[in-house]
């Protein structure tokens, strides 16, 4: 491997990157320790020197090249592999795709802001080798002098660093940075790359800045060999989220105002969004399903707080939702459940149905529907002692019906037929929420009947998915893109698979599983700059990016809790300890603690939607400036840290 140095300047003609001497720049580099290896990359102390008798503005780039051959990359919540860039891009969502040509949104190189990725690390597998870099994702003003952040530095805010990744054979880390070839603000907001401006790294006449970078190569067998560089880098950036509230605070607050706010009484449902008016009163957009943004996703996790907190009323609210989800959605053609209701219909026409490229019934909405029906039927009988075997009634012939469709691969379908239940469409993870809820069911039934075709499916999504680190297909409406959302439903899968086997191999695939969803989730507290959030002193640690697709931090991975603490008890591993804490305190941070704190809403309200970097920068205050949240409550995010907190995890703290 080499270092490669080369620098854009503000005043430069083209976007074109020469090498440091035509700036009046020049490099110096020394390997000061180390081995490559996963706990001992090599040091390179690397010195940028500004030989000009004027001030130098620009962006400095250093790459590290490798000899090439299949390379697929890992940029943590930004690139995995080449984000699909192998299959066909004229979809209406786009999302960085690597491939040979530039034809948007696919590009040979990518070049993005540091904040973009949630580990401050680049890495490539390629063959038989991983190569790659960790380095500080931002520099600070300390004494004077730029110098790159850590931790254990305090000091003035100066500019972000960026990273760089090329199918030429590289990766690359930059001073200053750059969006390049496109910026994505979102899969339908995709801008032309910008003049150098504010985002330079500005050297005064003979001024010399020192920065470092830990280099890797080493021997791999696959892409998951990237973990244990992910984990040493957690360790030496992390930062705790901050301390705001505490679990039974959290769940009471965000619970009271779903059952205050969010109910639709004439619906039998919480409404997707509640916004405010500016005299008091609320806007509902209804936008009801039976999961995933709204439906069973808030209703049960309302229930768990309900008999947590021994609330009979708000339990009364969440059963009369459930048991209408049960009781009048079935699709008696395809022996399914519709997924969207609107003026006193059913049908599978939710908000997310233009964006489809077939209609029918969904795997992702059908397979969480039934796995909550279950997490409510044994929630009620261990706290409530109350056994709705109706419950298991409804959900068995659903999930058998599905069974049926699964292809010569074990995969289930990502689409229904409407009319037939017959599987349409494939490739896609989101299918493994029918797996979870079936081996779910499997577990709470002792009903074994279904485990060796489970174990076949599980097999299939392991080695097609998890073992490569690109889960994709899971959210309806981001065109197949890799995600952190699919994964979720394949992580409880495994967890029922070994409670029912005690088979080794599956805490193993967990395990992978879990390291892979930790890849969207923030080790650091990026320095945010838009408000709210910046006001706050929001922490992003513990949130998880959603997709490379939609670049936000979402609430979704904070339903995982039950599955990290289970995990712990089997392996008594610190890294899940202290990575399960950071998604607990995340959450317990990322509420109103009290009325307007996040600049709206009531004390308890809680977007799904906090902006950690440019992307899905989208809504304004009244004065049109930007700001970093969704103004609006939403039950699904709500809920999804209910879920986390009220489950396993309350019992295990004895709350």
């Amino acid at each position: 491997m080499d270092l490669i140095f080369s620098a854009r300047s503000i005043n430069q003609e083209t976007s074109e990157y020469l090498p440091l001497n035509e700036h009046g720049l020049n490099s110096v580099v020394e390997i000061t320790g180390g081995n490559g290896k996963v706990k001992s990359p090599y040091t390179a102390k690397v010195k940028i020197q500004n030989l000009n008798n004027a001030c130098w503005s620009g962006v400095v780039h250093i790459e590290l090249t490798f000899k090439k051959n299949n390379p697929r990359y890992f940029l943590p919540a930004f690139m995995y592999g080449r984000n699909r860039g192998e299959t066909p891009q004229n979809v209406p969502n786009e999302f960085p795709r690597l491939r040979d040509e530039l034809k948007r949104p696919s590009s040979p190189w990518w070049m993005v802001r540091s904040d973009r990725l949630s580990h401050p690390v680049a890495l490539v597998f390629d063959t038989d080798k991983i190569y790659g870099f960790s380095a500080s994702p931002y520099f600070i003003l300390k004494d004077g002098r730029k110098v790159q952040w850590k931790p254990e530095l305090n000091g003035d805010f100066y500019q972000y660093a960026g990273y760089s990744c090329s199918l030429a054979g590289s990766v690359g880390y930059t001073l200053g940075y750059e969006n390049a070839p496109w910026m994505f603000i979102e899969s339908h907001d995709v801008r032309e790359r910008a003049a150098l401006g504010a985002n330079c790294f500005t050297l005064e006449a003979g001024e010399e800045v020192e920065l470092y970078l830990n280099i890797y190569e080493f021997d791999a067998e696959s892409e998951l060999d990237i973990n244990p560089v992910i984990e040493e880098v957690y360790y030496e950036y992390h930062q705790s989220p901050r301390k705001v509230s505490d679990i039974k605070s959290t769940v009471k607050d965000l619970s009271k105002a779903l059952y205050e706010d969010a109910w639709l009484d004439e619906d039998k449902a919480y409404a997707g969004q509640v916004f405010e008016e500016d005299d008091g009163s609320y806007r509902y957009n209804k936008i009801i399903s039976i999961s995933w943004t709204n439906g069973l996703s808030a209703a049960v996790p309302i229930l768990l707080a309900a008999l947590r907190l021994n609330d009979e009323a708000m339990r009364s609210q969440a059963l009369t939702c459930i048991k209408n989800i049960i009781d009048n959605s079935l699709n008696p053609s395809s022996g399914l459940p519709y997924e969207a209701y609107s003026d006193g219909k059913w049908s599978n026409k939710g908000w997310w149905f233009d964006g489809m490229h077939n209609a029918g019934h969904s795997s992702y909405l059908i397979g969480q529907a039934m796995y909550y029906i279950l997490r409510a039927y044994e929630y009620e009988k261990k706290l409530k002692n109350c056994i709705h075997d109706d419950w298991l009634a409804y959900v068995k012939p659903i999930l058998l019906r599905i069974e049926r469709e699964k292809n010569s691969e074990h995969e289930y379908p990502y689409i229904f037929s409407e009319k037939s239940g017959a599987g349409i469409e494939y490739d896609s993870l989101c299918g493994v929420w029918c797996m979870a809820a079936l081996a779910y069911y499997s577990y709470l039934t002792d009903d074994l009947s279904y485990l060796e075709g489970m174990k076949k499916s599980e097999q299939h999504y392991y080695d097609k998915f998890i073992r490569h680190m690109e889960c994709y297909g899971a959210p309806l409406d981001t065109d197949k893109t890799v995600d952190s959302e699919g994964v979720l439903a394949y992580i409880k899968a495994v967890k029922y698979l070994h409670a029912l086997t005690d088979d080794k191999k599956y805490l193993e695939h967990m395990q992978d599983a879990i390291c892979y969803e930790f890849t969207f989730k923030f080790c650091y507290n990026s320095p945010i700059k838009v408000p709210p959030l910046s006001k706050l002193g929001w922490s992003s640690c513990g949130g998880s990016v959603t997709s490379v697709c939609n670049p936000h931090i979402h609430p979704m991975s904070s339903n995982l809790v039950d599955e990290l603490l289970y995990y712990l008890r089997q392996t008594g591993d610190n890294y899940i300890k202290d990575r399960m804490n950071d998604t607990v305190d995340w959450g317990c941070q990322s509420y109103n603690t009290y009325d307007r704190e996040f600049d709206y809403g009531k004390k308890g309200w809680m977007s799904e939607r906090f902006c950690h970097s440019e992307g899905l920068l989208k809504q304004r205050y009244k004065d049109n400036s930007l700001a970093s949240t969704w103004f609006c409550l939403m039950p699904w995010a709500s809920g999804s840290v209910i879920d986390g907190l009220a489950g396993d995890l309350w019992d295990f703290c004895q709350l």
